[in-house]
């Protein structure tokens, strides 16, 4: 199978794995699978910010949150040790379930290795693919999710996640971040976070 061939049928059944997530968005009058919506964001951004990316990167793109609904936020403890331990664990879940579809599909080891290392976002500033990929999902939060999340938390906590996005991001990831299509409130709290 050519290697074009071999990532739509990645992609299309990384997208029939999150098409069992209960959760739904409502997108340009259209109702989604949540965690499809997502991964076609992933891959749309993916494709502006970095057209010549990898194979591996751009099925990252495509998995990053594949079944993510199957583990839970409230299945941890509400507090940070609770809330760091399920990150590790979406990690490896997410690795160890895009494996088993990249065998199916018929990817190499080191192809199926790569997409667990950037999975886990290993060596993050040190490595250009996952300093690529953070950016993607940085650049995906500020355009289609950080709205409704600052409209739910405190800004002193806007504020610090902003900051803290921010510095996971590189020069090339910030100067997209300030030409994205975000409304006057969400600029003037990056603004804000970024001169503080």
């Amino acid at each position: 199978m050519p290697t074009s061939e071999k990532l739509a049928e990645a992609f299309k059944r990384f997208d029939e794995a999150n098409s069992k997530d209960p959760n739904t968005e409502e997108y340009k009058g259209k109702t989604y699978p949540k965690e499809v919506l997502y991964a076609q964001r992933m891959t749309q951004k993916l494709d502006d910010f970095e057209p010549n990316a990898s194979d591996a990167l751009r099925l990252t793109a495509r998995c990053q949150h594949i079944r993510r609904w199957e583990i839970p936020r409230d299945s941890y403890e509400m507090n940070r040790v609770g809330y760091l331990k399920w990150r590790q664990d979406l990690k490896k879940f997410h690795a160890k379930a895009a494996a088993e579809i990249l065998e199916q599909v018929g990817y190499d080891q080191a192809t199926i290795d790569k997409v667990a290392f950037l999975l886990e976002k290993k060596q993050l500033k040190k490595n250009e693919d996952t300093q690529t990929l953070e950016d993607v999902i940085c650049l995906v939060f500020l355009e289609y999710y950080f709205e409704y999340f600052s409209e739910e938390h405190p800004e002193e906590k806007i504020i610090d996640i902003l900051q803290k996005t921010w510095r996971k991001m590189s020069p090339k990831g910030h100067e997209a971040a300030l030409k994205l299509p975000l409304s006057p409130t969400s600029l003037q709290l990056i603004t804000k976070a970024l001169e503080e």
